[in-house]
């Protein structure tokens, strides 16, 4: 009896260990994963400042222009 206590106790510690790493296995790549959407967002969010920063140069662009024959009148 005393043997197939430890065997079990020894089973049990190896599945216990298993499960543990594929926990952490799968721990790891949520992590990668987030990092890639995070990176990929950033990018995003990268390129609709640039649309923004270009659409708001032409709005003060064409402002401007509207705005210097005024300034001359005075």
């Amino acid at each position: 009896m005393a043997g197939r206590t430890s065997f079990t106790k020894r089973q049990k510690e190896q599945a216990r260990q298993q499960k543990n790493r594929e926990k952490a296995e799968r721990k790891s790549q949520r992590k990668l994963e987030k990092a890639g959407r995070v990176a990929d967002d950033a990018n995003e969010l990268e390129r609709f400042a640039q649309e923004q920063a270009a659409l708001f140069q032409v709005d003060a662009d064409t402002l401007h222009a509207e705005s210097t024959p005024d300034d001359d009148r005075e």
